[in-house]
């Protein structure tokens, strides 16, 4: 994986991921609305939903309708709010409310598969993984 990540960033050098966020908690959500959806449209509904949900608390207090109507033109909005809140209660009560920094305990949390898991390890904390 090592040299495939080298070529990558011999070839790419300046790839970056699309998602705007300013912190792990953002981009894992960001991440969970991607699915299915472009990071442009993405990017048009994540300001207003990063400024009424500033924690995993928040998210996890939320009532869900709000949440979907904020997120409904992602598509997939009511599996998205659930893998959402899921999250926000998992961080909350197995990490004190913050995005864990392991592959094992991000793949624990609800909507994260591996490919998220390494969206997050990369942009978020600088620990190289595959994201295809």
């Amino acid at each position: 994986m090592a040299e495939v990540l080298g070529r990558f960033a011999g070839t790419y050098p300046d790839a970056r991921i699309e998602l705007r966020f300013r912190n792990p908690l953002q981009l894992a959500v960001a991440t969970i609305l991607s699915a299915q959806c472009t990071d442009v449209r993405v990017n048009e509904v994540t300001p207003r939903l990063f400024r009424t949900y500033r924690s995993a608390r928040a998210y996890a207090a939320a009532d869900a309708d709000e949440i979907k109507d904020l997120i409904r033109s992602t598509g997939f909005f009511n599996n998205k709010t659930r893998s959402i809140q899921g999250m926000a209660r998992a961080l909350l009560e197995r990490h004190a409310g913050r995005i864990p920094r392991t592959m094992e305990e991000l793949r624990e949390l609800p909507g994260m598969g591996r490919k998220t898991a390494n969206v997050i390890l990369g942009n978020a904390f600088g620990i190289p993984g595959m994201v295809v």
